[in-house]
């Protein structure tokens, strides 16, 4: 059994930073493509930040210079720091990971459960 556990969501003014912290557990053999995706009311799912298989980074053009996203292989956890957040920022933030499972040897898809983000004054 592998999940996905967010954590560090929650309620931040405007121009406010938050962390948000994803770690995998379980029989992990390894972890390819980690991410972030936000939904926000009435919206489809969006990427917000991803590493690819190859370590290198994509942003959606609307958090670049903004978001960072960092990794702790050590740890399977990914993390997303969101700085000068703004009010269209709010959304649900949901992590995801592609995991090859120990004694598996597939690789499947997993997401975190959802933290909330709301940006308000």
């Amino acid at each position: 059994q592998v999940q996905l556990v967010e954590s560090g969501g929650g309620l931040v003014q405007p121009g406010g930073s938050l962390r948000l912290s994803c770690a995998a557990s379980g029989r992990i053999f390894s972890i390819s493509d980690m991410g972030w995706y936000r939904q926000a009311p009435g919206k489809e799912r969006e990427l917000v930040a991803r590493f690819s298989n190859g370590g290198a980074t994509n942003y959606a053009d609307s958090v670049k210079g903004r978001f960072t996203i960092s990794r702790d292989n050590a740890k399977n956890t990914q993390y997303l720091q969101m700085n000068s957040l703004k009010p269209e920022d709010t959304a649900v933030y949901y992590c995801k990971a592609d995991i090859t499972i120990a004694a598996v040897g597939r690789e499947f898809r997993y997401w975190g459960q959802g933290t909330q983000v709301t940006v308000s004054s």
